[in-house]
């Protein structure tokens, strides 16, 4: 057994008299990785947070190469080599890089002022050990998220931190990013420091961990090497019960067209979108990212500008760039960015469900209070939303639950097309069997449903046919038999990466379709 780096021994919270953390300990080893896997609710970041020294715990012990540490201390954790990277990242925007990697250290000149060049150059020798290519006299605002997270844990590590937390650190960037962080993980397992992962994604979890540890409903419920163990056995764990039927079953789509986009032009892409989705249907785009998929989507809907084409549902045209209209057309969105344009997170669950349909709510400019009760009541009923009531502030729901806020107060009036962009992003994984059960659910009511999704098995799995885009414009289209094909990655990667893909082993169709 490798040196235990940190040690958590019957660590116990409680918030408001509702156990978060119930005894758990765990030992993270240097130079591994150590997984954390949980459903939302689980205490992931409870127990991170305690680890860190940012929350006191109501019982047990953290220890740090085998020294106690103070409960309660952020700076005696940090003293110790314990650092974290939350999701919710708090850099200094207008500050340079190097600036934000030597903030409280700064180097000085024999008389004392700041040594500017001296900490640029000596930052741009820290982001070269991890082979990460950032200008250090860059402004922080000016990089994409995954970079700025890059430089966080840059920043960390090269204050002698040894034992690194790191929130859901893929949760908002690219696949490329993606990248750049596994690599970085991997310098660090080398260089000896001892790292906790949380994600909900599984791929990741095979991809970095040397140890899975899975948390369920504020206990420990498995500990074991990441060798010894399956998927379906993680998941079971993180639920409490199989995933049968993860994916629900479709219903074939009818045959009256729901939606149809004609020679939509998304401002800033250069080719225009055709597109047909049936009542019923879900209609999956898949692509790299920066494909244009949410563009498309919110040029549907008239958040987005476009500068030409018709939109037209259930056979009348729907005015472009007038989100009213789209609505008033029976359209409805579910953004990508849920906290940011989905939910008002300060708002409660019945102010949040009656935003779409305001004015539908209200007489003479008075609330008609009864009657958005019950009819938000039914709509987050409808979707099985788990919460105190209709009185509960969002943002203390999960992921999960937001997302259905989200979704279901749409619900309140006549919904013709869904577009979804990303609609598991930040979910975990027993809210989204849930989720793909609405989804479903409500193509079988005959919705026509749009569904942008990085994540493949969803598009595999839910999708009636799928729409490949690259540069803003539809590269391939994929119906169900092609979804169902062994080769259908390579040839989605193909039409993504803009290669031939006639060159990929052709998914095998029957004489019948045509094909």
């Amino acid at each position: 057994m490798q040196d235990v780096a940190l040690e958590c021994r019957d660590l116990a919270k409680a918030f408001g008299g509702v156990p978060v953390l119930k005894g758990v300990s765990l030992a993270l080893e240097a130079g591994s990785v150590t997984a954390l896997a949980g459903e939302n609710g689980a205490g992931k970041s409870t127990l991170m947070k305690i680890a860190s020294g940012q929350v006191k715990p109501d019982g047990g012990q953290v220890l740090v190469g085998g020294e106690p540490l103070p409960h309660g201390d952020p700076q005696a954790a940090h003293r110790s080599g314990v650092a974290i990277i939350p999701q919710e990242l708090a850099p200094i925007m207008d500050m340079t890089v190097y600036e934000n990697l030597f903030i409280g250290r700064e180097l000085r000149t024999r008389a004392g002022l700041l040594d500017r060049r001296g900490m640029a150059r000596r930052a741009r020798e820290l982001l070269d050990v991890f082979g990460v290519e950032i200008d250090p006299q860059a402004t922080m605002r000016r990089l994409p998220v995954g970079l700025r997270q890059l430089v966080e844990i840059v920043k960390s590590t090269s204050g002698g931190a040894r034992i690194l937390l790191l929130d859901e650190p893929s949760s908002a960037i690219s696949d490329r990013e993606v990248e750049r962080l596994y690599a970085v993980i991997g310098r660090l397992r080398e260089q000896g420091v001892a790292m906790l992962y949380t994600t909900h994604k599984m791929e990741e979890i095979r991809a970095l961990a040397d140890r899975v540890v899975v948390l369920r409903d504020g206990g420990l419920v498995l500990d074991r090497p990441i060798g010894d163990i399956t998927d379906d056995e993680i998941v079971h764990a993180m639920i409490g019960r199989e995933l049968q039927g993860f994916f629900p079953d479709l219903h074939a789509p009818g045959d009256e067209v729901a939606l149809q986009v004609s020679g939509l032009h998304v401002s800033g892409y250069p080719r225009p979108v055709d597109l047909t989705v049936r009542r019923g249907e879900i209609l999956g785009l898949a692509g790299l990212v920066g494909a244009g998929r949410t563009e498309l989507l919110e040029a549907i809907f008239g958040v987005r500008r476009s500068t030409a084409g018709t939109v037209t549902v259930a056979g009348r045209p729907v005015k472009r760039n007038a989100p009213a209209a789209a609505i008033t057309g029976g359209m409805a969105l579910v953004p990508e960015d849920r906290k940011g344009a989905g939910a008002v997170l300060t708002m409660n669950v019945l102010d949040n469900g009656s935003l779409p349909r305001l004015s539908r709510f209200t007489v003479a400019g008075w609330l008609r209070q009864r009657s958005r009760s019950r009819q938000v009541g039914a709509a987050m009923e409808s979707v099985k939303l788990r919460s105190r009531g209709l009185s509960q502030q969002v943002g203390t729901l999960s992921g999960g639950n937001q997302q259905k806020v989200v979704l279901a107060r749409w619900l309140t009036g006549n919904v013709n097309v869904l577009l979804l962009d990303e609609p598991t992003r930040g979910v975990d994984v027993g809210a989204r069997s849930e989720i793909y059960r609405i989804i479903t659910e409500l193509a079988a009511s005959g919705m026509a449903v749009v569904m942008a999704s990085s994540d493949m098995p969803e598009i595999l799995s839910l999708a009636h046919r799928a729409l490949v885009m690259r540069g803003g414009g539809v590269a391939g289209e994929l119906t169900r038999e092609d979804l169902s094909s062994p080769h259908v990655q390579d040839l989605i990667f193909r039409y993504a990466a803009g290669l031939n893909p006639d060159s990929a082993p052709a998914p095998r169709h029957t004489e019948k379709e045509g094909r």
